[in-house]
């Protein structure tokens, strides 16, 4: 059955370009199975003092994702698909991807990563009345008309990564819902960007740029739209080999927390999803309007449109890599050599033995800039006091505990604002390792979370949901109902594992966090003792 799907065309792609790999999963569409995946690693790099990748990086990326992705499907059904019903894109948010008139870009994309939009940002708060992050598309394009960069007047465009993409691949110049409300605020009913705020920015703006900011957003298009279908050339970029034919069906692009929030089937109102990686963040769908302006919460939306609150920490997982990456290599040198995921299971079960509160081990995981906690930079380590002992069990706990606690202070701000989740969906790599990390999570953010095994291929898996879902009907958004579709087709009878907090491990990290909060004056005092380049 699954070889006569891609025999016939029926599949359904989805392709997520995320901070540290390109996946591309290929999925049944009538039950959402996973037929096929393939990856390709990559990393950002420091260009000019901006986190970046090279667009040449991105087209090498997407051959070598889909390439892997081909070979799966031939090893498991036979042959690689040559026609797609439907295909969507998505990648990380925000950031800075900036064009002439000629499609030509500007200056090197500068990511979501980056936290030089300080003054920007704080000023676009105060005009548009809402928080507006350093990581939004809109912060860094301020940035660089208060900087009176040299680019701003040829500006003709601007988009995210997923919109690149997408249009690159035969794509319209649209972004889904969820993705445009990372560029720019959008209208209370999520049908485009906010008139009046726009009116504001231009007035702001004045002569700097070459013409309305809404001239140069992409359009927005809600979950179920159809956005262009598949060019010959998008065919030969993706599939170099020739066998992939044009003419399937694109999707609007999303960014990556939008398909988190598909991926974990957390759209409605009380719901709500964490996804861990690189960074991290909650996505939190509200019932009612936050009643501040918060810098620690923005507004954005879900694929459907509704409000969410994100709150976003830039440092996730990184640093307790790094550390995994090292102890792999003491026993790969002591002859006993561990693939990654048995060193997690290790590590993470170790963990669990030293106290909730890591024994008095705090590790800053702070590779990055950290705008809840109020850093344009981190410097990582590590600090005891010295009748702390240090064991690998406090060591890696500490580093555990410290994925979670950026995040844990902004959630502080929506449970004093009264917002209600009825259960937390998380999804991300740490969780393969399962209940360790699902448990602590549970401790930091004081509420019920839930895995669903489906999710284990994250927002490729999630992005290829709405790909499915817009050629399920057409493309025609009014044909159908994202959440219904995400319950009735896709989630029911899906098992959920379900962890709540449990009262030890709660208590022992509000201990951890104000531990970590009150040595946050350590960071500082080393960004100015350690300051760029002092450590290169």
């Amino acid at each position: 059955m699954s070889a006569a799907v891609i025999a016939e065309g029926r599949a359904v792609l989805g392709i997520e370009l995320g901070s540290t790999r390109i996946k591309a999963c290929l999925i049944d569409p009538a039950d959402s199975t996973v037929l096929a995946v393939g990856a390709h690693e990559w990393q950002n790099e420091l260009v000019d003092g901006y986190w970046s990748y090279a667009l040449e990086a991105v087209h090498a990326g997407l051959q070598a994702a889909y390439a892997a992705l081909a070979a799966d499907a031939a090893a498991r059904h036979g042959a690689a698909p040559a026609r797609l019903a439907a295909i969507g894109v998505s990648a990380m948010m925000h950031g800075h991807l900036a064009f002439d008139e000629t499609g030509d870009l500007l200056v090197p994309f500068r990511t979501w990563r980056n936290t030089t939009t300080g003054a920007a940002a704080a000023a676009l708060t105060e005009l548009f009345g809402t928080a507006i992050p350093q990581r939004w598309s809109i912060a860094h394009l301020h940035q660089a008309v208060i900087d009176d960069e040299p680019h701003v007047g040829r500006v003709h465009r601007i988009t995210t990564l997923a919109g690149y993409v997408h249009e690159l691949i035969g794509g319209d110049r649209v972004l889904g819902v969820g993705d445009a409300s990372g560029m720019f605020p959008l209208a209370a009913d999520g049908s485009g960007y906010d008139a009046a705020l726009l009116a504001r920015y231009d007035a702001l703006a004045g002569s700097a740029l070459a013409g309305p900011l809404s001239g140069m957003l992409p359009a927005v298009l809600p979950a179920g739209a159809a956005a262009g279908t598949l060019s010959a050339e998008g065919a030969a970029l993706l599939d170099p080999s020739g066998t992939l034919q044009p003419g399937a069906l694109l999707c609007p692009p999303e960014g990556d927390a939008g398909t988190g929030m598909v991926a974990t089937n957390a759209i409605a109102p009380r719901t709500g999803n964490v996804s861990v990686g690189t960074s991290i963040f909650a996505m939190v769908v509200l019932e009612r309007p936050l009643t501040g302006i918060h810098p620690e919460i923005d507004i954005v939306a879900t694929p459907a449109g509704h409000p969410v609150a994100m709150v976003h920490a830039n440092n996730g997982t990184s640093e307790l890599a790094a550390w995994v990456g090292v102890l792999r290599r003491f026993a790969e040198l002591a002859g006993t050599p561990l693939d990654a995921d048995a060193a997690y299971r290790l590590l993470l079960d170790e963990a669990m033995t030293a106290g909730a509160d890591a024994d008095g081990v705090v590790a800053y995981p702070l590779e990055a800039g950290e705008p809840v906690l109020g850093l344009d930079a981190g410097r990582p380590m590590v600090v005891r006091g010295g009748e702390s002992a240090l064991t690998l069990a406090a060591l890696v706990r500490a580093q555990l505990l410290s994925v979670f606690a950026t995040l844990a202070v902004g959630m502080r701000v929506l449970h004093a604002e009264g917002v209600a989740v009825d259960r937390l969906q998380a999804h991300g790599g740490l969780f393969r390792t399962a209940g360790v990390a699902q448990r602590t999570l549970a401790a930091a953010v004081g509420a019920p979370v839930g895995v669903v095994g489906a999710a284990a291929e994250g927002g490729a898996w999630g992005m290829a949901l709405l790909a499915g879902f817009a050629a399920q009907h057409g493309g025609d958004p009014r044909g159908g109902d994202l959440a219904a579709y995400l319950d009735h087709t896709v989630f029911a009878g899906v098992a959920t594992s379900v962890v709540d907090p449990v009262t030890a491990d709660r208590d022992g990290f509000a201990v951890y966090l104000d531990r970590f909060e009150s040595g946050l004056a350590v960071q500082r005092a080393a960004l100015d003792a350690l300051p760029a380049g002092a450590l290169s």
